[in-house]
């Protein structure tokens, strides 16, 4: 079993993190890639600005993946997230998920972030025209 975790304050690379969970046993990839979007609740998002405690988030992302592996067949695992100030478009969260059939990538894919939403110490602030406000990672 394959697994990368990584907390990194440079733009996340699609690209790089789908040819790391490709391989020939795999007949399936799910890949989830959270971006900055331009509203929360009617209210225009400037920016975002993630903070984490490093290295806790990288060992509670580790225990996900754990539980992930336990409950479904997937074969390579990621998940990348970013820190910093981020603009409306960027990517601050990728997961990707292979297994061998595309029922497993799914589930996987969706428990992992669902999962790390809630249990990661990530913390995310919104910036709006008219001030700014941290909140729960999860809606």
């Amino acid at each position: 079993m394959d697994t990368q975790v990584k907390i990194l304050s440079e733009p996340l690379d699609v690209g790089a993190c789908i040819d790391w969970v490709m391989s020939p046993q795999s007949g399936g990839i799910d890949v989830f890639i959270g971006t900055v979007r331009n509203a929360t609740k009617g209210r225009p998002v400037l920016k975002l600005e993630f903070e984490a405690y490093i290295p806790m988030a990288i060992s509670e992302i580790n225990k996900i993946i754990q539980q992930t592996l336990e409950l479904w067949p997937v074969q390579k695992v990621l998940v990348h997230h970013r820190i910093g100030v981020l603009q409306v478009g960027e990517v601050p969260v990728i997961i990707a998920v292979s297994a061998a059939h595309r029922d497993a990538a799914f589930e996987a894919c969706r428990y992992i972030i669902d999962t790390l939403k809630q249990t990661v110490p990530i913390w995310k602030k919104e910036f709006f025209e008219d001030g700014e406000v941290w909140v729960a990672a999860h809606p």
